[in-house]
């Protein structure tokens, strides 16, 4: 799953759109693609393999729950983007999703932080996206 979250016209901001994303397999096909038609279109576009340097962290605040509160309190728009992934085992945390989740709540110290990711994938797949099978 990708997503796209743009940004108002705040002067603290440095990006237009913010590229989220999971995978090789996305990276270096749809990933790249969107990257560059974006640019193309004048658009400036955050993604990792372009802004940062080798060895720079990525913030776990960077991850979905971050984008999900800046949706929320600066009213910036988040397109989800479902490439060839169901939106409703998204939404509702089955097959990878739910095992992926199972095993990080395992460790009973970790729930607080799966929950607020369950309520963050919940909350995105019920935007208004794209789903790439529906072509």
């Amino acid at each position: 799953m990708a997503s796209a979250a743009a940004s108002s016209s705040s002067s603290q901001t440095r990006y237009d759109v913010f590229l989220s994303f999971r995978g090789e397999d996305t990276r270096n096909n749809f990933t790249a693609h969107l990257y560059h038609a974006l640019c193309q279109k004048g658009i400036n576009t955050f993604i990792d393999d372009d802004k940062l340097e080798r060895g720079q962290v990525i913030s776990p605040a960077l991850e979905l729950v971050k984008i999900v509160e800046c949706m929320k309190s600066r009213r910036q728009r988040v397109v989800p983007i479902f490439y060839n992934v169901d939106p409703s085992d998204v939404r509702r945390q089955r097959g990878i999703f739910g095992e992926a989740l199972a095993k990080h709540e395992e460790n009973s110290e970790n729930m607080e932080r799966v929950q607020s990711w369950k309520d963050a994938l919940t909350q995105v797949a019920n935007l208004s996206g794209w789903d790439s099978r529906n072509k």
